[in-house]
């Protein structure tokens, strides 16, 4: 799953590329992605992009007047409109410098919709495997999406501090690592992210939040920033097509269960779950003792 650096990574390489073109193709392959219906998907076209933005796991691409020679789209001093595309699970952008000129077949293969500017490139956003996550809003407002409306705040914007954020940690009811993931608690952080934080904190994912000292709380503060920070610049000039490689490069524990722990040579284990599992260290985060592998996991005796 895509997480806050790899969509970082996706929103300059989309910043960069589509910045004052404006769209000219906007097909949907797959409608259960299409989320919204006012304003419809073919009211983007003729309009021109002036913005790619990023909350938390969420990738906007902002539209607004179209160019003056456009024929279609929004008469000039519409308010914006937003693309809002988040990539789930199997989800993923790939960038074509000259888009096929098929026109996409609805419920054909991985693709969901497609993008095309007005330099003759474009973007196919696709989805891998059988869950079929993947959502794309068009609004007028982001607040309008609910999930969205409701992020909690990202670690990596100026105005939160580590401290900041050990305390909203520390305040949450819950296992620390379903509170890590909560979207409205912290912006960004997914399933190996946080395996990989908890990991450097030398904290159980079953450790109660609210149960964490000060301490502990702004250890795993530090190191969900620095370890986002890092995949940040680790994957900045890496291109589209090598940023799944690029993240699991750099995965210490997370994907690993079997391997040794880079930090103290024991065996990564696994607790898995219905449709995803966790990896960590017992030397480094549990006492040394394994977590039983099922649902309801606690610690061996």
């Amino acid at each position: 799953m895509p997480e806050l650096p790899e969509v970082e990574s996706l929103r300059r390489f989309l910043a960069e590329r589509i910045v004052g073109l404006t769209i000219e193709r906007a097909e949907v392959a797959a409608f259960s992605a299409l989320k919204t219906f006012d304003p419809p998907i073919e009211s983007i076209v003729g309009r021109r992009v002036i913005g790619v933005g990023r909350r938390g796991k969420y990738l906007i691409v902002e539209t607004g007047a179209p160019s003056a020679d456009s024929a279609q789209g929004a008469p000039p001093g519409e308010a914006p409109v937003f693309v809002v595309v988040h990539l789930a699970r199997g989800g993923w952008i790939r960038w074509q410098d000259e888009l096929n000129t098929a026109k996409s077949k609805p419920g054909k293969g991985p693709l969901a919709l497609r993008l095309g500017f007005s330099d003759g490139a474009g973007m196919n956003i696709t989805e891998a495997g059988t869950e079929k996550r993947l959502a794309v809003w068009v609004v007028r407002r982001l607040e309008e999406i609910e999930m969205v409306a409701t992020l909690g705040p990202d670690p990596l914007e100026s105005g939160v501090t580590v401290r900041e954020l050990g305390a909203l940690l520390r305040s949450q009811k819950g296992q620390i690592k379903k509170v890590l993931t909560d979207q409205r608690v912290v912006a960004g952080v997914g399933n190996a992210y946080s395996d990989e934080a908890l990991h450097e904190a030398k904290l159980s994912p079953f450790r109660q939040a609210d149960k964490l000292t000060a301490d502990e709380a702004q250890s795993l503060a530090r190191a969900v920033v620095r370890i986002l920070s890092e995949a940040v610049v680790r994957s900045g000039d890496v291109p589209v097509s090598g940023l799944k490689s690029e993240k699991k490069s750099g995965l210490r524990v997370h994907g690993r269960a079997g391997q040794l722990c880079p930090v103290c040579n024991d065996t990564v284990r696994e607790v898995s779950f219905a449709t995803k599992s966790l990896q960590y260290c017992p030397t480094c985060q549990t006492s040394g003792k394994p977590l039983a592998d099922r649902r309801m996991s606690r610690l061996l005796k």
